[in-house]
């Protein structure tokens, strides 16, 4: 495996460069009964996604699915719980990304933003057959959790 280096800014010398995958998180909002929030991405690739994004330096997961609900959403976030980790370095055809998913309620009108070129409630047993990275898998695996949970615990 060949080995990448940068130059130093400062003196030229070479430094070893590190790849490493990138965190993001990934946000299944629910909203109104039982549907959830999709994004029609804005930007390549292109198709519908959940909502959720790059985590900022300094930002805890949590609060980057905040942030990335209200930009991409409008909506503010409570009952924020964790579905899973995926890290298939396949999942994100731009680079390798680890994603953190996250379910949540949200509040307030939905209205798409940031990444978002539209945003669209889809009822639970009607989810688009083709999303973007892995979110299919990912919806497969909350689809189980939530047939798991008892009614009387959701």
């Amino acid at each position: 495996m060949p080995v990448d280096y940068l130059s130093c800014p400062s003196c030229e010398a070479r430094v070893k460069a590190y790849r490493n995958p990138v965190p993001t998180v990934d946000i299944i909002i629910e909203c109104a009964g039982e549907q959830i929030i999709l994004i029609e991405r804005k930007n390549e690739p292109l198709g519908w996604a959940l909502p959720g994004g790059f985590v900022d330096y300094g930002e805890s997961l949590e609060q980057a699915a905040h942030r990335e609900a209200r930009e991409e959403t409008g909506m503010e976030l409570t009952g924020l719980t964790l579905l899973g980790c995926y890290s298939d370095p396949a999942r994100d055809s731009r680079l390798h990304t680890i994603t953190t998913v996250f379910m949540a309620q949200g509040h307030g009108p939905p209205l798409a933003g940031d990444d978002a070129a539209a945003l669209r409630l889809f009822p639970l047993e009607l989810l688009p057959e083709r999303l973007c990275f892995d979110h299919r898998r990912i919806l497969d695996d909350y689809l189980r959790t939530k047939l798991a949970t008892p009614p009387c615990s959701r």
